[in-house]
């Protein structure tokens, strides 16, 4: 699941997986839950169009509840990877840590998953129609932020912000 812990503008995403009683929680950004949503949400369309997987014959169960606690974060998300496991029926979904290299602005080596120098790694494996309430709650959490500017598209602070549209000037 994705969720949030503060207040719009100050919030810090999250990734959380669970199976049985383990729970594994990875810090992401904003941009990243969106773009992961997105990304699974044109998946799964591409794979009911082939006829890979069904769209359910009633809408999703919605998940709303919170994420569970306490929220021990393994790390923060650099690179996603999203697939499709044919074999197994199954979307696969990687958050790999941000590096040293990738935080100076250089590029990573390449390392084999199965490295134990490597980057911490957070791989989950979950049905088509857990991946499809992932999507909506990912795409709630997204959109339960600050609005957008409607100028810019920037979100807006309670205050407003200083629009590069505006000759930066205040929009409130």
């Amino acid at each position: 699941m994705a969720g949030t812990i503060g207040e719009p503008g100050q919030r810090t995403f999250f990734l959380q997986a669970r199976e049985g009683g383990r729970v594994v929680t990875v810090v992401l950004e904003k941009t990243q839950v969106a773009v992961l949503a997105e990304r699974l949400g044109s998946l799964l369309f591409e794979l009911d169009r082939r006829g890979i997987t069904k769209p359910p014959e009633r809408e999703s169960p919605t998940d709303a509840g919170p994420l569970d606690e306490p929220l021990d974060e393994a790390f923060r998300a650099g690179a996603l990877t999203l697939g499709w496991d044919g074999s197994n029926e199954q979307v696969l979904i990687e958050a790999r840590a941000v590096t040293d290299e990738e935080a100076a602005g250089e590029e990573p080596p390449e390392v084999d998953d199965d490295d134990e120098d490597g980057p911490d790694l957070f791989r989950v494996r979950i049905s088509a129609d857990a991946a499809r309430v992932f999507v909506d709650r990912a795409l709630r959490v997204v959109g339960a932020g600050r609005p957008p500017c409607p100028l810019c598209g920037a979100p807006l602070d309670p205050q407003g912000h200083i629009c590069p549209r505006r000759n930066g000037h205040y929009v409130h």
